[in-house]
């Protein structure tokens, strides 16, 4: 272990930009510090006039705080070395007085500051889930979760902490180090002289330090982003861990970056760590110059020795705010760091917005066709080519082919999570990408593989399909589904609360659920990927009955895995490196004897 944290740190190298290379600007200023902290006071100047308050608070305290020595010097010198009592009581009244008023405004513009930013980070909070809530489904195709959840919990946690502190540390820190400086000016310029010329010192070592946590800082906060990320999918993926007992391998990958983690955080925090030791170091050195120098001049009968005293406690609140400032400088970078990667998320571009005189569908017969549809995913090389079919209202249309063949991708296309590079896709005549997004997924329905259900009431799941469904109709959908009879067994109904992804029932159950949902949405045109395998018998033949009585009177499209479930197919498209080489129904293929009569034959 001690060899591991001895292990001299590789600080990642800068990447260069190529001369003249495109860059956009949205996505350059979530990589300049400055930009993210005027980003972030945009957040917490929605409350200035919280700020305003607090700012009062800051001034008042601090003048509290620099009075408060003056008055103890005035103490030392009128009345105890003169021995004079009279007016004493009244002045140690005041020291009284001063104190206590410091210690309110300090507990005031705490208690202001914190309401602040936690309603600034609440904002910011919610701006990140909702923009993440516009983004395309391209964006979460190269996402792992955890990482993405990391950025709205850790980082925007980041960002509160310090919003919490350090942002009144750093100005009542400015504040009391200019009003020591100043007020030690007033009491004795050359020793004020003598006593700052650790001041050199403290910034040099400062800045070596500083310059250093900022790129460890950055290296934690995305180190902690890829673990969460590979924690998240390993549990969400924990039964094909066991299945293929890669535990260990598991394991192993974590410690990997875990250690990473460890590796980046141990030197962060001791570099930042340095700064204290360094700053409590020379406040010493500059105490025991006062020390000695003053006792000089104070022999000397140049200054008195209240002087001193003043001059010895203004020597600790002169570094105590460089301190205060290093400490908070360090975390200030954290959160820099934090909000750098919030921020990049919110200059992610969105989902592209409609097009303007993008109209409303007010009804949908159903009736699709593309025409000479091509589309890449990574822009270099076509993932479907030229591709063109017409599915008339009510068809059930199956989609065939080998892995990679451009099934899914046809689907993307038709529900618009994705537009094509050229040609057009159709609805009823009425081009896609002149069609409201929303308008056109409302009239379609999702029966998927990998059902997912939210954490909440079954009766709640099934009414996602539509919101403003009753009871009544929601109970209905479930009895056309063949869901009703395992739901009324459930402990509490259709009140009974799923875990999360429905853990707890069988997939076959899931599927059956996903089908209430999509009946009760009474979708115009209906999108299937083949929900009936790893399914037992019994429930496959009560997921067909209810798969059929959706597609009723629909237009369906059916990603076909199992070759028999496509038999009654309308129409089917036979795909091949992203080209439709054969169209028709089951029996005409067959006839053929081409890549689907093929593909039938190894099925069987």
């Amino acid at each position: 272990m001690l060899k591991a944290l001895t292990k001299p740190f590789l600080y990642p190298k800068p990447v260069l930009k190529a001369k003249g290379a495109p860059e956009q600007k949205k996505k350059a200023k979530a990589k300049n510090w400055a930009a993210t902290i005027r980003r972030l006071w945009d957040y917490l100047s929605v409350k200035k006039g919280g700020i305003t308050v607090v700012l009062f608070l800051v001034i008042l305290s601090t003048g509290l705080s620099l009075l408060g020595p003056i008055l103890i010097g005035r103490t030392v010198d009128d009345y105890i070395i003169t021995k004079e009592t009279a007016g004493l009581p009244l002045l140690l009244a005041g020291i009284l007085g001063v104190y206590f008023m410091f210690s309110l405004s300090s507990f005031l513009q705490g208690y202001l500051m914190i309401g602040i930013a936690q309603d600034t980070v609440s904002r910011l909070r919610t701006d990140l889930f909702s923009h993440l809530h516009r983004l395309p489904i391209s964006f979460f195709d190269k996402r792992q979760s955890g990482e993405l959840m990391s950025r709205v919990t850790n980082d925007i946690e980041n960002v509160s902490s310090t919003l919490n502190s350090s942002v009144i540390q750093i100005f009542s820190s400015v504040l009391m180090l200019v009003g020591t400086i100043s007020v030690m000016v007033w009491l004795s310029p050359l020793l004020t002289l003598i006593s700052l010329i650790i001041v050199p010192l403290m910034f040099l070592g400062m800045k070596w330090i500083t310059n250093r946590t900022g790129i460890l800082f950055k290296e934690q906060q995305r180190n902690l982003g890829e673990l969460n990320g590979f924690i998240e999918e390993k549990i969400s993926g924990q039964r094909i861990v066991k299945t293929f007992s890669q535990e260990q391998k598991a394991i192993d990958a974590f410690l990997e970056k875990n250690g990473r983690l460890r590796q980046s955080g141990f030197w962060a925090q001791t570099f930042s760590g340095f700064i204290p030791k360094l700053m409590n170091v020379l406040n010493n050195v500059s105490f025991t110059i006062i020390a000695a120098i003053g006792g000089i001049f104070a022999l000397k009968g140049m200054i008195s020795i209240g002087v001193i005293i003043v001059f010895a406690e203004y020597s600790r609140q002169f570094t105590r705010p460089l301190n205060d400032l290093a400490n908070q400088f360090n975390t200030l970078l954290s959160a820099v760091a934090g909000a750098e990667r919030v921020f990049e998320i919110l200059d992610e571009d969105a989902e592209s917005t409609d097009e303007s005189g993008a109209i409303e569908l007010d009804e949908v017969i159903g009736e699709v066709e593309f025409r000479n549809v091509s589309f890449s995913y990574e822009k270099e090389g076509n993932t479907i080519r030229d591709v063109s079919f017409l599915v008339y209202p009510g068809e059930m249309v199956a989609l065939v082919g080998p892995t990679g063949a451009g099934k899914s991708t046809i689907i993307n296309l038709l529900s618009r999570f994705y537009d094509p590079d050229s040609g057009a896709i159709l609805i009823d005549g009425h081009d896609t990408s002149a069609v409201k997004r929303k308008s056109l997924r409302s009239y379609m329905g999702f029966v998927l593989q990998d059902s997912f259900l939210f954490e909440g009431p079954i009766l709640e799941n099934i009414r996602y399909g539509r919101l403003e469904a009753t009871d009544e109709e929601v109970i209905e959908a479930a009895k056309m589904a063949n869901a009703h009879s395992f739901i009324e067994k459930m402990p509490e109904g259709y009140g009974t609360v799923l875990k999360q992804d429905g853990s707890g029932i069988s997939q076959g159950q899931k599927q059956l659920l996903s089908i209430a949902r999509a009946i009760l949405a009474d979708p115009s045109i209906l999108i299937l990927d083949e929900a009936t395998s790893s399914i037992d018998t019994i429930t496959e033949l009560k997921i067909q009955d209810a798969l059929g009585r959706l597609m009723r009177g629909r237009t369906s499209f059916v990603i076909a895995h199992r070759l028999n479930t496509i038999r009654n197919a309308d129409k089917i498209l036979v795909l091949q490196n992203g080209e439709i080489i054969e169209e028709g129904n089951h029996e005409s293929l067959l006839g053929n004897k081409g890549f689907y009569y093929e593909l039938n034959n190894n099925k069987n």
